[in-house]
Order: C-alpha cells, then sequence, then structure tokens
C-alpha cells in the first residue's frame, strides 16, 4: 500500500469535487443536446486548455514514433470507449446512479489486476474491494426496477468502466518515455477525432446552436473536465498503485449522488448514506498507512 502525499491528496479532494458534480452537468449537458455532439464540443474546446497546460509547464508535446500504437491503446481503453457509452449511459439513467455504475471500475481494476496482471492484493485491499462492491449494490437497491427497462443504460456503463479499468492497468505499466501531461494531451485529442467521426455519422441532423444550459455544461466540462480533472487523473493513476489510485475515487459517485438530489431531485434513500460508510472504508483499506513492524 501507498500513503498519498500532501500533493498528491489535495488533487484527489478536487478530482472527487469536480467529477462528482459534474454527473448533475452531464446530465443537463444532453437533456439539452445530442449527447456524441454535446461530447464532441465539450472536448474541442477543452483540448487547448490542455494544451496550454503543457506550454506553462514547459512539458514537450512529442512522443517517440516507436510508443504510437502504445498511446493508442491507452487511449482506447482509457478513453475511446469510456467517453462514447458513458454519455448514452448517462440519457438513460439519472446521473447519480450512472455515476455509481461508471465507478464500479475500481472493483474492475482489482479484478483485472489480481486475474491478468499479476497483482498481489492484501487481504485489506481485497475487503476494500468487497466494501466497495457492496456500497454500488445498496446505491443501487431502489434502481433494479427502474434498470430493468432500460438494459441499455446499464450495459453501456458498465462496459464503460471495465474499458476504464483495463486503462488504468495498462497506465500504470505503461512504458512510454514521456511525461502524464502529454500522455493526456494525446489522448485526448485522438479521442475528439473518435467522437467527432462518431457524431458526423449519427448525429449530424440534430446540430443546432447549443441553448443556454447546454454551454453551461460544455464550458464546464471543456475547462474543468478536460483541461483539468483528466490530466490529475492520469497522474494519480499513473504514480500511484492501480488499486490504492481507483479505490481512492469511490467518493466520486457518492458526491454524483447527493449533488444529483440538490440539484435534480433526484430521489435519495437510506441506503445512500450506508454506502458512503462502505465507500470510506474501502478508500481507507487501501490508503491508510501500513503498520510498521516492531
Amino acid at each position: 500500500m501507498q500513503t498519498l502525499n500532501r500533493q498528491q491528496l489535495f488533487g484527489l479532494i478536487l478530482l472527487t469535487l469536480i467529477w462528482g458534480i459534474n454527473w448533475p452537468v452531464l446530465k443537463l449537458g444532453v437533456t439539452h443536446y445530442p449527447p456524441l455532439s454535446f461530447r464532441m464540443l465539450c472536448m474541442w474546446l477543452g483540448l487547448p486548455v490542455l494544451a496550454l497546460g503543457l506550454v506553462i509547464n514547459k512539458v514537450p508535446f512529442a512522443v517517440p514514433r516507436a510508443h504510437w500504437r502504445e498511446l493508442f491503446w491507452l487511449a482506447v481503453t482509457n478513453m475511446f470507449i469510456w467517453h462514447a457509452l458513458i454519455i448514452f449511459a448517462v440519457k438513460e439513467l439519472s446521473s447519480g446512479r450512472t455515476a455509481i455504475l461508471g465507478y464500479s471500475m475500481p472493483i474492475f481494476s482489482a479484478l483485472l489486476g489480481a486475474w491478468f496482471f499479476g497483482a498481489q492484493l492484501r487481504a485489506r485491499a481485497w475487503a476494500g474491494v468487497a466494501a466497495a462492491a457492496a456500497g454500488v449494490l445498496l446505491l443501487l437497491w431502489h434502481e433494479i426496477t427502474q434498470m430493468a427497462g432500460r438494459p441499455l443504460g446499464v450495459a453501456y456503463a458498465l462496459i464503460a468502466a471495465a474499458a476504464w479499468a483495463l486503462g488504468t492497468q495498462m497506465l500504470r505499466r505503461t512504458r512510454l518515455p514521456v511525461p502524464t501531461l502529454t500522455i493526456s494531451f494525446w489522448m485526448t485529442a485522438l479521442t475528439c477525432v473518435v467522437i467527432s467521426l462518431l457524431s458526423i455519422a449519427f448525429e449530424r441532423h440534430q446540430w443546432s446552436v447549443p441553448n443556454a444550459t447546454a454551454w453551461g455544461a460544455i464550458l464546464f466540462n471543456a475547462v474543468l473536465i478536460f483541461g483539468v480533472a483528466h490530466a490529475m487523473w492520469f497522474k494519480l493513476a499513473r504514480d500511484l498503485p492501480p488499486v490504492a489510485s481507483t479505490l481512492s475515487v469511490m467518493l466520486i459517485p457518492v458526491v454524483g449522488v447527493f449533488s444529483g438530489a440538490w440539484w435534480l431531485n433526484e430521489a435519495l434513500h437510506w441506503q445512500d448514506s450506508a454506502a458512503i460508510g462502505l465507500m470510506v472504508l474501502a478508500i481507507a483499506s487501501v490508503l491508510w498507512p501500513a503498520r510498521k513492524p516492531d
């Protein structure tokens, strides 16, 4: 296990708030604009913000040609599948419950790490995975009936979470000899192209000028999600062990659930409060410093 330093802890808190609040923002965005086109505008407007970060920090843009293939597959698992599917899931389901399903990712990540990447997990790491899974089930308690009639939304979110989990494992093990911010920029740039092609193919006939609500959601995502949060996440995912980096963000769906309830009047139940305790337990199980031998 690895303890977060002050910079990582600050980044995690900021990431939790930004990504948590973004779930009801996403719901508003896709309610007022076609989902793929909404995502396309967010990403193209966010890419210059991310590029500015590279310039300010004097981070090189270049990636050696020998590593382009690896970069492409990192983008496929971390970005392409996630962004194409989760935006449809949030349109089909409530924002809070989409966040819960999307953040089943840590469970997939721990299992993939143990089964396919030879990760040796301590007992308390498995306890954290179990607590996170129990929290997800509790938060979904009152949604099973409603989601049964919308299986595609559930499937989109779970496939997106599994792909992201695989991407997190790959990112941790990448041998790309470039800064994480450079990887983030090029993964975002590649995803811009893919989402744009999908938008042209499936939503071109729905294009129009976004209204004020849609523009607010687009700009929030452009600046804070694609310009800031993604780079912060990739840095944490690359620096920390996969289980620590993934379970450490399990409070994001909790923020998503409660911000959706406050902002969009999505219903809350006692299971939501109980799940918070389980999420905190999951986080503590992987981030609490190990006891030093006497």
